[in-house]
């Protein structure tokens, strides 16, 4: 009997996969647990449907992260930093700052955790940050960092 499978089964299939299963399985486990449905006519067809509007979801939000990189990467973000005798900061640029800021001066939602930082920024300067869009895109923000 031929399942496809509503959620992961472990050593069964990922969600979305049409699977063959004794019958017995599928009537006592699968289909009782809504863990897949059988893989009829109608059943396939929507699931076909379901695929296409997924693809179609994902390229939507492919294209938009790739308009925010654009604006991300033309931009500047500008910080101050408390800094003592000979140009030494008191503490560090954190992603929450860069992404507070970033919310004031570009009206641009961004997640903190999305903000990669290798070390927290500690000098004072023009600073290249890595912010995580998508999956497959990345943009580079430049965090101006002056003394306080």
């Amino acid at each position: 009997m031929q399942v496809i499978l509503l959620e992961d089964v472990k050593s069964l299939g990922k969600k979305g996969e049409i699977v063959k299963v004794n019958e017995g399985y599928a009537r006592n486990f699968i289909l009782p647990k809504k863990l897949g449905v059988e893989a009829n006519s109608k059943n396939l067809n929507d699931l076909k449907l379901k695929k296409a509007n997924d693809e179609k979801v994902a390229k939507e939000q492919y294209e938009e992260a790739l308009a925010l990189k654009a604006k991300i990467e033309e931009a500047q973000v500008n910080l101050s930093i408390k800094a003592g005798e000979g140009g030494r900061t008191f503490g560090s640029v954190s992603s929450k700052e860069i992404s507070q800021a970033t919310k004031a001066q570009l009206s641009l939602e961004l997640d903190k955790k999305k903000i990669h930082l290798a070390e927290p920024i500690k000098t004072v300067g023009t600073h290249n940050v890595t912010v995580k869009l998508h999956p497959k895109v990345s943009a580079e923000l430049k965090v101006k960092v002056s003394e306080a």
